[in-house]
């Protein structure tokens, strides 16, 4: 049985004051997940935007990982219990 699906994702970074926030939003059709990261530049650092958006992009993508893998569990907790 042949599946095919899109599932649009969407991925905001925003800097202010040495903090960079992400927010990576996951539109299934039938959900929606928002993911979030931020990252910090030290003081005594040299500010380098580019590597703010990349932490602070993947931690959010990390976090929206793991929020599908905790769905998914849960799914297949509840399927678990359903007759076939």
């Amino acid at each position: 049985m042949a599946h095919t699906v899109e599932w649009k994702v969407r991925l905001h970074l925003f800097e202010e004051e040495g903090t960079t926030t992400a927010r990576v939003v996951l539109d299934t059709g039938t959900a929606v997940l928002t993911g979030r990261g931020t990252a910090h530049c030290s003081p005594v650092d040299t500010p380098v935007p580019e590597i703010g958006d990349e932490l602070a992009a993947g931690r959010a993508v990390r976090n929206l990982a793991q929020q599908l893998l905790d769905t998914a569990e849960r799914d297949i907790e509840g399927a678990a219990g359903r007759p076939e």
